[in-house]
């Protein structure tokens, strides 16, 4: 692998467009608005091929004028679709783009035989070209779609710093931003032409079609990680980037080892960025797959200890079980118990018991120690209370009980359990006139 002075300028294009998409990007999809990003990338085609065709040429001023008027058109014909036509967000989404994306495709094809643009440029982009056209600034050579893209860039944070509150607002509760005095409507429609101009900047970049990753996954990503709007913008700008820097990486490094010389860098970066997203997707410290099923698995060995201390707290009470102990047999045979299908689970649930000094083994039967007696009677105390809560307040028959008030005895903490305790002071019986633990 062989890194030049070119490598660098594509590089610093793809993650100046990146930042630029990220940032416009996780407001949509903090709004649940991803589709729109999807939308205007394809809508703007029109107004970009209306450009080509009537200047001739790839005048970037006109090329935003036309884009951010098609893009602010899309955004209120969605609107029109939405409202006049009775659709959902989706079907009126699908409705706009589509058509507009198609039209755009005939102007572009009927472009091209008139000035210097490749549809496939448009499509899928060409950062591996940037570093050829090149602009004067302050006497310097630089690329123009870097120049282009450094602009937009700028032109994004300016906004999103200016107009943090009222984006922030307008994003998590407009009805309060309208309150306020902020015009929700105007941000809304502030952050679609950002958007066009946005996904038009990147377009020789990255094209209309891998802009779209460029846009929502970073956010989509950095959903994962932060629920706090300034780490999150972060968050999503420093995906963006990364991936530029690994995605070009990926793109000339890993072909030789297969025996190709390169491939797509704009591609490479859009993949990339799904594999950061897989990465949260999986390891997420709170909504990670991963974290999602340990504490899932958690919970599920957290019911079945209390269920088992449960039990025992009532074997405790049989008259006919003078030493108030079970055998695992006796775990499984109990009716409405989930040991049914614990399997494994009761297993690992006795052994923490045990671990905890809460339960002892005597020839293979188990018992409540002291301290294991203390902690079942909270969990006989909560379920019979709920008990009594049903068949007074909610009148629920007794043969139901039982299995309404293990659904929740399992969720209920310390301030829920005061609350219950104080609305039955004085009761000391469940409906069916057992002893609730004091």
């Amino acid at each position: 692998m062989i890194w030049t002075a070119l490598d660098n300028w594509i590089v610093l294009a793809g993650a100046l467009a990146g930042a630029s998409c990220a940032l416009v990007g996780a407001f949509l999809v903090l709004r649940k608005m991803s589709m729109m990003g999807d939308a205007i990338s394809h809508a703007v085609l029109p107004g970009i091929a209306l450009a080509f065709i009537l200047t001739g040429s790839r005048a970037n001023a006109v090329m935003f004028i036309g884009a951010a008027a098609v893009g602010v058109v899309s955004a209120v014909l969605v609107e029109a679709v939405r409202r006049y036509g009775k659709l959902e967000h989706g079907a009126s989404m699908g409705v706009v783009f589509t058509v507009l994306f198609a039209v755009g495709l005939i102007l572009i094809e009927r472009a091209a035989r008139h000035v210097d643009i490749y549809p496939e440029h448009v499509l899928y982009g060409a950062v591996e070209l940037v570093p050829l056209h090149l602009v004067s600034i302050a006497g310097l050579e630089i690329p123009r779609g870097v120049a282009v893209l450094a602009v937009m860039l700028i032109i994004n944070l300016a906004v999103v710093t200016v107009l943090f509150k009222e984006l922030r607002l307008a994003t998590f509760d407009p009805g309060l931003a309208t309150t306020l005095g902020i015009n929700a409507t105007a941000m809304h429609y502030l952050l679609m032409t950002l958007t066009a101009l946005t996904t038009v900047a990147a377009f020789e970049v990255v094209g209309s079609i891998l802009v779209i990753a460029m846009l929502i996954v970073p956010g989509a990503t950095a959903h994962l990680l932060t629920r706090r709007l300034l780490p999150f913008l972060a968050v999503s700008v420093a995906i963006a980037l990364l991936a530029a820097v690994l995605g070009h990486l990926a793109a000339i490094g890993i072909p030789p080892w297969f025996g190709f010389e390169d491939t797509s860098t704009s591609g490479a970066m859009a993949t990339v960025l799904g594999l950061f997203f897989l990465i949260a997707f999986l390891a997420a410290p709170e909504e990670g797959v991963i974290a999602r099923g340990w504490n899932l698995a958690g919970l599920r060995l957290s019911i079945v200890t209390q269920d088992a201390l449960g039990l025992l707290a009532r074997a405790a009470e049989d008259p006919a079980n003078p030493d108030g102990s079970l055998s695992a047999s006796d775990f499984r045979s109990v009716s409405l118990s989930p040991f049914r299908s614990a399997g494994a689970g009761l297993v690992v649930a006795l052994a923490l018991l045990r671990a905890r000094g809460l339960v002892a083994v005597d020839k293979r039967r188990f018992r409540l120690t002291q301290r294991g007696q203390t902690a079942a009677r909270e969990v006989l105390r909560v379920h019979r209370l709920w008990e009594r809560f049903f068949y007074d307040e909610g009148g629920v028959e007794l043969g139901e009980l039982h299995s309404a008030a293990d659904l929740l005895e399992h969720y209920t903490d310390s301030d829920l359990r005061k609350a219950l305790s104080d609305r039955f002071t004085g009761q000391r019986t469940d409906p069916r006139g057992k002893r609730i633990p004091g």
